[in-house]
């Protein structure tokens, strides 16, 4: 039996809100507590969303599991998932319908300091300069 595979979905929250939920903003972190709920479990992700109030039967949220390269959704938490899709119940019903698992990580989300908080804002106020996050 091969690994089930997991699209991780994070939310695009705007940068300006930062400094209030420093998670909804940060992907990277988002994706990386998917990830490793996905190791913890024996899966593997092979897919990182990032959406904004998307519709729940949106294609860009079906196609990998329409295509056989995904079997389950997680979202980091309630409320990275709140903030990616319009509407949570629509979207767990979608999910039923069409058999897939959605799971919620619910780990730990990092502490934020003055100092990851500018990095956060680094990494996303600068991707065409070729600044790479590191």
């Amino acid at each position: 039996m091969g690994d089930v595979r997991v699209a991780a979905i994070a939310s695009l929250t705007p940068l300006e809100e930062l400094d209030s939920d420093p998670f909804l903003v940060d992907t990277r972190s988002q994706h990386a507590m998917c990830a490793r709920w996905a190791a913890d479990q024996g899966y593997v992700v092979t897919r990182q969303l990032r959406f904004y109030g998307l519709r729940p039967d949106h294609h860009g949220l079906w196609a990998d599991i329409e295509g056989g390269e995904v079997e389950l959704f997680v979202a980091p938490t309630d409320r990275v998932l709140a903030r990616a899709v319009a509407s949570v119940p629509q979207f767990a019903a979608e999910c039923e319908r069409r058999g897939v698992r959605l799971e919620i990580a619910g780990l730990d989300e990092p502490h934020y300091s003055a100092r990851t908080k500018a990095s956060v804002h680094r990494r996303l106020s600068m991707p065409t300069a070729g600044y790479d996050g590191c």
